[in-house]
């Protein structure tokens, strides 16, 4: 069933570093500079490399093993044939599943004492053992839902963890929102659509700052919102909706059921973006004119678990 093992990887910050300053010394001399620990960059850096060698070593099953890096993900080609095996940060899944299509994920913390890890259920020693449970029909999986926003011109951007619509810059974005019959035009920080799970990352913080404003002006705050990971449905909220003779704020927050879109049609003649999971460089420009439709994603992600 699969012929391929592509072992994604990401850069450490060292590799960053270095790519920045062109050299360890000069990236050692700006670290200590500015008075930082240049030893945590080396020892992290040590760890992941170890990992590596130890993937490599213990992944020899006799397939083919493709090592490709984190900026490789967006054009990479994967197929059927493809068993993916990602080496790093949260993040780093949530680069590859955009991509990976159905194909299973083996998510790998190389250094467990550094990363929370709550996409990664591995362990680099338990690696080899998850990869042989999946070629031999055994392993147990999540299926993850995806977000997705479609522009009219077929443009389309999944989200693992979010979709966020808004302005590059911190001036307002503006827009006209809508769901169902209800619509209105906003002028707010924002629109932040979470996947369950993402629900207890940037949406949980956006529950928390609400709950400690209405503590501070004695209202009652509501509960976070928590979703399972194969939850087809997603939750919207509007990020500080300012109310005025051009702008309402009553559609601020929801949940999207299976099936459901929410439209929103940018007033904004530049600077309008959607971009997923936080990395602004994966992104749509959402200018004057462009309408997008954001709702659970047909594709989803199939995480091994166990």
């Amino acid at each position: 069933m699969f012929e391929k093992l592509v072992l994604v990887t990401r850069k450490t910050r060292l590799q960053q570093l270095i790519e920045r300053f062109n050299s360890r010394a000069q990236a050692k001399f700006y670290i200590e500079h500015a008075g930082g620990d240049f030893g945590d960059y080396l020892h992290e850096d040590e760890v992941y490399s170890r990992s590596l060698e130890a993937l490599h070593r213990g992944l020899d099953l006799g397939l083919k093993v493709q090592q490709i890096e984190r900026a490789i993900v967006p054009t990479f080609l994967f197929t059927e044939k493809d068993l993916v095996v990602a080496v790093g940060q949260d993040g780093l899944v949530a680069n590859v599943a955009k991509y990976a299509g159905a194909q299973p994920i083996v998510a790998v913390n190389p250094d467990p004492e550094r990363f929370d890890g709550v996409l990664l259920p591995f362990q680099t020693p338990q690696a080899p053992g998850a990869v042989t449970r999946v070629l031999e029909g055994k392993a147990r999986f999540r299926q993850v839902t995806l977000a997705e926003a479609r522009l009219g011109d077929g443009q389309r951007l999944l989200g693992f963890n979010d979709l966020f619509v808004g302005a590059r810059s911190h001036v307002s974005a503006r827009y006209r929102i809508g769901l169902g019959e209800r619509q209105e035009p906003q002028s707010s920080s924002g629109v932040l659509v979470s996947t369950g799970a993402g629900s207890t990352g940037w949406l949980s913080s956006v529950f928390n700052m609400a709950a400690e404003i209405a503590s501070f002006t004695g209202g009652k705050a509501g509960a976070p919102v928590r979703l399972d990971w194969e939850d087809p449905r997603l939750v919207f909220v509007v990020r500080e909706p300012f109310s005025s003779r051009h702008s309402q704020a009553g559609l601020v927050a929801g949940v999207l059921k299976a099936g459901e879109a929410l439209r929103l049609e940018s007033q904004m003649p530049s600077g309008g973006v959607i971009f997923s999971d936080g990395v602004e460089s994966d992104a749509l420009a959402f200018n004057s004119g462009a309408i997008a439709s954001i709702g659970a994603a047909a594709q989803g992600t199939r995480l091994v678990v166990g």
